[in-house]
């Protein structure tokens, strides 16, 4: 078993990805790109999905180091649902660019106080 400090690394490094992919596919739609286009947006979905993979890779790595996962699904805490929630939500923005392009720019701003919320409620653990 790996230690908590590098579940950490590679869950930042996954939130990192997620946000890099999703700046680069929202930039790609407002331009009018669409699905059907260059190789460099197959990278980006990519990204994204290998960043979607290291955010939970990461994040149950820490959960089972620091206890939490021991005791299943049915132990988890408020705060771990909503960052599910939120992870769920992150998973789904990769379609919206180019489904409504119009919210392709509003997104773009919405998507870090997604993953600032999430971040508080893992730090602070509100419920």
């Amino acid at each position: 078993m790996f230690s908590r400090d590098l579940y950490e690394i590679v869950h930042v490094l996954g939130i990192a990805l997620v946000m890099v992919a999703f700046g680069g596919i929202v930039m790609h739609a407002a331009e009018g790109g669409t699905w059907k286009g260059p190789r460099a947006r197959r990278a980006l979905k990519v990204a994204h999905h290998l960043g979607m993979f290291l955010i939970l890779l990461g994040g149950f790595g820490m959960l089972a180091r620091i206890g939490i996962a021991k005791d299943g699904i049915g132990s988890f805490p408020g705060w771990l649902w909503a960052k599910i929630a939120v992870f769920l939500v992150l998973g789904g923005t990769v379609a919206l660019p180019y489904r409504r392009p119009a919210l392709a720019l509003p997104a773009f701003f919405v998507t870090p106080a997604l993953a600032g919320l999430a971040v508080y409620f893992a730090l602070y653990k509100p419920f």
